[in-house]
């Protein structure tokens, strides 16, 4: 990381220049205070005296402490993210967008609101799971771990009745894809202490019957025109949370 590389390098960098310069500047002080001194207690002396040399700690004082050295590397962060990131960027609203957004900042997700016929459907969006070309590249040590290939965004969708009764889809959105992982029908009668059942796992449902629900969600708004411009929400909606957690942490170490 830039933060770890960067104190490294100052750390290493900077205490052995400081320590030489202290120690050549107090050897020619002293010199200049105690050679009449030696020449004199010489004089009565077969063999050379020497006077101890102390160091003093003058360059410690000036050295910077653990606080600069790491305000300096977060001040060095926050100008590349400025720089990089479009943690200011806002973006548009499409027209046809059918949600309100609810966005909290300090919160890693955003939810989303509409009314449809009755029915109050919710969405819970988190943060995005990306994918680059560096994500790709061939890692000898993790070869049996496998790596997602497309970038995702997770979503919990609960379409709610009146009545309290809810359907709730556990889903992933793709670019131009929406892929469903879970299903379950949510009755508010149900107490803690019992459990309930929510049915069969979704990838075990009938095709025309995991159709049918896609088709319910889209008519309801999940649909990839909605989760595409939700992506890019969530990319920039993460570059303002990291640029407020660097100057929350700033303010931190100033204290």
């Amino acid at each position: 990381m830039v933060f770890s590389a960067i104190l490294r390098k100052s750390a290493t960098n900077l205490a052995p220049l400081a320590t030489r310069i202290a120690r050549v500047s107090h050897r020619n002080y002293v010199a200049s205070l105690f050679p009449a001194l030696n020449h004199d207690i010489n004089c009565f002396h077969k063999k050379p005296i020497f006077v101890p040399q102390y160091y003093s700690t003058a360059a410690d004082a000036k050295k910077p402490s653990s606080s600069e050295l790491l305000l300096r590397v977060i001040d060095s962060e926050i100008k590349v993210a400025q720089e990089t990131d479009d943690h200011e960027r806002v973006e548009e609203i499409p027209k046809d967008f059918p949600f309100k957004i609810d966005d909290n900042p300090g919160q890693q997700s955003v939810i989303l609101t509409r009314q449809y016929e009755g029915e109050l459907v919710k969405v819970e969006v988190h943060m995005p799971d990306l994918v680059t070309g560096e994500d790709n590249e061939i890692d000898n040590d993790t070869d049996d771990i496998e790596k997602p290939t497309r970038s995702s965004l997770p979503l919990i969708v609960t379409v709610s009745k009146r009545s309290g009764t809810s359907l709730e889809f556990g889903c992933v959105a793709y670019p131009d894809e929406i892929a469903i992982d879970s299903f379950s029908v949510k009755n508010p009668e149900t107490s803690e202490d019992q459990i309930a059942y929510e049915g069969p796992n979704f990838h075990n449902l009938d095709e025309k019957l995991k159709n049918a629900l896609h088709k319910y969600l889209e008519i309801r708004g999940i649909k990839p025109s909605t989760t595409n411009f939700l992506h890019e929400y969530m990319i920039n909606k993460d570059s303002r949370e990291f640029m407020g957690w660097l100057k929350n942490l700033k303010t931190f170490i100033e204290a």
